[in-house]
């Protein structure tokens, strides 16, 4: 396995989740990170970015709301999801591609590609 998600579950609306994605990639400090979920019936939608030096992008809904972090050395990527809201429901996915993290998160397919992990927000 190469990227292992992990810290999904049922959480009430308001509350705070950490989502972490650990890779078995080698040179993973080249490598751009991401999340992307997908909520039932909806398609697939990017989340939020980080490149090798740490530079971020997210979608418009979640600014301000979730932060992307990663550990060169733990070969993690943290996705820390504040004030969650109801439509943040989802199966949250983590994906790994070289280049910059706005082309990760606009290119369709990518190089490695987690499981998922369920992240429901209920009132």
């Amino acid at each position: 396995v190469q990227l292992q998600a992990s810290g999904g579950g049922s959480v009430r609306v308001g509350d705070s989740v950490t989502l972490a994605c650990a890779a078995s990639i080698r040179i993973f400090s080249r490598y751009s990170l991401g999340w992307f979920r997908q909520a039932p019936g909806k398609e697939r939608e990017f989340v939020a970015a980080i490149n090798g030096s740490g530079g971020t992008c997210y979608r418009d809904s979640v600014k301000g709301r979730f932060t992307i972090s990663r550990d060169n050395e733990k070969k993690t990527v943290f996705l820390q999801m504040n004030s969650l809201e109801a439509e943040d429901t989802a199966v949250y996915y983590c994906a790994a591609d070289l280049g910059t993290a706005l082309a990760l998160a606009r290119r369709p397919r990518h190089e490695y590609w987690g499981q998922g992990t369920q992240v429901t927000v209920s009132s």
